[in-house]
């Protein structure tokens, strides 16, 4: 038999709140995380609006010295990983370090240091450029520095697999602990990537939503007026534990991952194809894993960036999975709230999926205010959070290159 894992720490930076316990009312509040760019003068660019992270410190956590040598999403997930530990009521020490490990993704990394040490490099020349460029911006410098900072000996990796790189993380070391190379893991994800560049490399390729009037209302999963998604910033990770392990020490447990499902889509760089084959995989991978019936399910926490072609081709994915049988299910997107957090999404998103399960409520879909008529059979939870029974659910995260991950979830129950 496997060995149980179950979640028994949350953090989070997002751009509802810099802390899980705010980020969480605010959803279940309806509130949106996107406004205009504020960090700097956006007047340029066709997208001006963004979810920002705001008022972030690490005061406490990393002195401004350390601090400074390192690229924000770093800082993030840094932040954010003590929220967790502490959270967990878990000590990292010579009796447990070698057997905790630690899984961090992102999906672009330290792209604002890049920038601004390109732009040293040519005005100011090669010799002013910082020794810290490089290792402020590669990705595994999240898992590095949280694994040094907190004495972590176990494995240390970094999932880049685009905006499924927090779920990848979270799945994969949720596997570690099954398979006895650690019984303690810290996994999740990190990303801050709306920057300048960051914001015209997306608009570029067409994925943006361009609501510059109206940013609170730009997230708009599945309705009729949805026109890309909204680039954000966000930090999120959980401590993952064994279950006898973390019943043995007391711990309070937020919910049990029993089942992980990838796929790829094998077919557009950017676009997933219109039946959404990748995403049924995926799904139907978790379900497999989890050795339920689809069926089973009662809520899915969806991709659901408020693109044109991504949320149908989910939607078609998810009658695929249940045989066209909605009746019984909902389904809703946290991205209308705090706007798509590439590397980070899967992550901050199995926090609040975890979130409903443990406390049967799941969050609205803000902004859906004329659903497609295809969309209507299923109860997509609009304008207001919804109340009802969450035994199983599902998250899905699906990114560029065809990379597709889902993780389902099970209420714990003693």
């Amino acid at each position: 038999m496997r060995k149980r894992v179950v979640i028994t720490g949350m953090g989070a930076v997002t751009p509802l709140a810099n802390n899980v316990k705010e980020t969480w009312q605010g959803l279940l509040a309806g509130q949106s995380g996107i406004a205009t760019i504020a960090a700097y003068d956006a007047s340029a660019l066709p997208v001006r609006f963004c979810g920002e992270v705001k008022n972030f410190s690490t005061d406490g956590v990393l002195e401004p010295k350390e601090a400074r040598k390192i690229d924000p999403f770093i800082q993030y997930a840094i932040v954010a990983a003590d929220e967790a530990i502490r959270d967990a009521g878990i000590r990292i020490d010579d009796s447990n370090s070698e057997r905790t490990g630690i899984i961090v993704g992102a999906g672009i990394g330290g792209l604002p240091g890049i920038t601004e040490g390109h732009k040293t490099f040519l005005e100011r020349g090669p010799r002013r450029v910082t020794p810290f460029y490089v290792p402020r911006s590669i990705i595994n410098m999240a898992a590095g520095h949280i694994s040094m900072h907190f004495g972590i000996k176990g494995p240390s990796l970094a999932t880049v697999t685009a905006c499924t790189s927090g779920t990848h993380s979270i799945g994969q070391a949720a596997r570690m602990i099954q398979y006895g190379d650690a019984d303690v893991m810290i996994a999740g994800g990190t990303e801050m990537a709306s920057c300048a560049m960051g914001i015209a490399g997306f608009a570029a390729a067409k994925a943006l939503s361009t609501h510059n009037d109206n940013p609170a209302a730009a997230s708009r999963p599945w309705d009729k007026d949805r026109d890309g998604f909204v680039l954000s910033d966000a930090a999120g990770i959980v401590v993952l534990e064994e279950l006898e392990a973390a019943k043995a020490r007391g711990a309070d447990i937020y919910a049990e991952i029993i089942g992980f499902g990838m796929s790829s889509d094998a077919y557009h760089i950017t676009m997933p194809p219109e039946n959404g084959d990748g995403a049924y995989r995926a799904m139907q991978n978790a379900v497999a894993d989890a050795g339920i019936d689809a069926i089973q399910l009662d809520y899915i926490n969806a991709h659901g960036t408020s693109t044109p072609l991504g949320d149908r081709a989910e939607f078609t994915a998810v009658k695929r999975l249940l045989n066209h049988r909605l009746d019984n299910i909902k389904m809703s997107s946290s991205k209308s709230m705090t706007g798509h957090a590439l590397g980070a999404a899967g992550a901050i998103e199995t926090i609040f999926t975890a979130l409903a399960v443990q406390n049967n409520i799941a969050p609205p879909t803000i902004n859906l205010d004329n659903p497609e008529a295809e969309f209507t059979e299923m109860d997509l939870i609009p304008h207001t959070a919804k109340t009802f029974d969450i035994h199983y659910a599902l998250s899905n995260s699906f990114g560029f290159g065809g990379t597709n991950g889902s993780l389902l979830f099970k209420k714990y129950t003693g």
